[in-house]
């Protein structure tokens, strides 16, 4: 065997061990911007996930219920609604208004992606 036969895979293997740490997982990246726009929260005892994208926020109720609320102006804080319900507060001191009664969100924090389980 000629030591170019030898050297050539051991190049590779090197050029590998060089590039390949500094490319990063595209779906990790996707996931973890998704994470920086979105609070798990409780609402009545059950988890109540809100996401805030492009002027809308985008909710995923206990049950599993899908609602999007569109972003209105206010002069601080937030503040969304479809004319069903509505989402506002600053930060993480969020509330919940549906068919006229104020339910303030508990343990605001942000959304932390879990591990897949093995």
């Amino acid at each position: 065997m000629s030591r170019q036969n030898v050297l050539r895979p051991l190049f590779f293997l090197l050029l590998a061990a060089i590039v390949l740490p500094g490319c990063e997982n595209p779906m990790k990246k996707k996931e973890e911007e998704i994470a920086k726009n979105t609070f798990a929260c409780q609402l009545n005892g059950e988890r109540f996930i809100v996401r805030f994208v492009e002027g809308e926020a985008r909710i995923l109720m206990p049950g599993a219920q899908r609602v999007t609320l569109y972003q209105l102006r206010t002069m601080s804080g937030v503040r969304y609604s479809n004319g069903n319900m509505e989402l506002r507060g600053k930060g993480t001191q969020l509330q919940v208004i549906m068919d006229g009664t104020v339910t303030p969100l508990r343990d605001c924090e942000p959304y932390a992606i879990l591990p897949p389980a093995k």
